[in-house]
């Protein structure tokens, strides 16, 4: 299982990148592993603001449908259109092509409260 050390993780299976303000979001590799083979991804709206633990969009598989959680608040600035087509990137790259949505956050003191790779290893018994 993949967990890159420059990233940040939820309790809730969602890995955050940082750049300034702005924030990449996307589930991790152990998420998509459990899930199985993707099929549909709900994606939030450009323009959405949202708070941290509050749900962005869906991602359904072969086997459930499962929320994906903003990890910090912010606003929704972009979204990736080719999972609209192509769900199943999530499963072939989850920390690249398969990235979610892109935030421009409200309260970067949130970054604080995630998980970095050690203890998101930690808590997934890897």
């Amino acid at each position: 299982m993949e967990v890159p050390a420059h990233l940040r993780y939820s309790r809730d299976h969602e890995w955050l990148a940082v750049e300034g303000e702005r924030a990449t979001v996307g589930i991790t590799d152990f998420a998509q592993r459990e899930l199985g083979d993707i099929v549909y991804v709900e994606l939030p709206a450009v323009g959405k603001a949202v708070t941290a633990g509050e749900a962005l969009g869906t991602v359904e598989s072969v086997k459930a449908v499962s929320d994906i959680y903003a990890p910090v608040s912010g606003t929704v600035i972009e979204v990736n259109t080719v999972l609209s087509d192509h769900p199943e990137t999530v499963n072939r790259d989850p920390y690249g092509e398969g990235w979610i949505c892109r935030l421009r956050m409200s309260n970067g003191a949130e970054i604080e409260q995630l998980l970095d790779a050690a203890a998101y290893r930690a808590l997934v018994g890897s």
